[in-house]
Order: C-alpha cells, then sequence, then structure tokens
C-alpha cells in the first residue's frame, strides 16, 4: 500500500505543481486579452477613432461650405461698399428689398395651377 499512497502523492504533487505553473500564464493571457478587448472597442479604441475621424471628416466639409458662402458674401459686401460701390448691384439689392420693378422691365404673370385649398386648376 504503501507504493501505491507514494504515486498518489506524487501525482497530487505533479497536479499542484502543473496548476501552479499555468495559473501565472493563464492570468496573464486574460490581462492581455482584456488590454486588447479595449484596444479596438474601447472608448479610445479603433472603433471609436473611425466613428471619430468620420465625425471630422462631415465636420471639414460643413467648413468648407460656410467658407464658400462667407467668402461669397464677403465678395457682394464688397461690390456694396462706398469706395467701390457698384451700380448695378445696389440697383439689385433695392428693388428686392423694396419689392420694386424698373419701368422698362416685362413682367410676365404666370397662372396659378392650384388652389392651396386643393381647389381647382385655373388657366
Amino acid at each position: 500500500m504503501t507504493m501505491i499512497a507514494d504515486f498518489t502523492d506524487t501525482l497530487a504533487r505533479a497536479a499542484k505543481s502543473a496548476i501552479r505553473q499555468a495559473i501565472m500564464p493563464a492570468l496573464c493571457a486574460c490581462v492581455v486579452a482584456y488590454f486588447a478587448y479595449y484596444a479596438i472597442h474601447g472608448d479610445r479604441g479603433l472603433v471609436a477613432m473611425k466613428q471619430i475621424q468620420g465625425e471630422i471628416a462631415q465636420a471639414e466639409e460643413v467648413l468648407n461650405q460656410l467658407r464658400t458662402e462667407r467668402e461669397e458674401m464677403e465678395r457682394r459686401a464688397q461690390l456694396l461698399r462706398g469706395d467701390g460701390l457698384d451700380r448695378d448691384m445696389l440697383e439689385e439689392r433695392a428693388r428686392l428689398m423694396l419689392n420694386f420693378s424698373n419701368p422698362r422691365d416685362v413682367i410676365v404673370k404666370l397662372p396659378k395651377l392650384a388652389d392651396p385649398e386643393g381647389g381647382s386648376v385655373q388657366k
């Protein structure tokens, strides 16, 4: 019986030793997996970086549109300034603001196609 008891003791020590040797690599693997997951899916991970880059691209498009619009407004405002007043631009703005027309303008009235209430069509 002593031989069997020695064998079981040896097996128990070998199992304990194997478990002790496997705990540290398993723990390290878990830590590496944790950091790898959050490097990809975390708040500042690769997926979030792609989303932020998309938002930046959209914001740059809006910025370019607004810059173009501002430059157009500045160009039109420059034409209305006193030092380089453009008479055509001034006349166009006055007509638009005051809803006037020139006596030489030809005005064509188009017939109404539909009533706002959904009534009949006039011609």
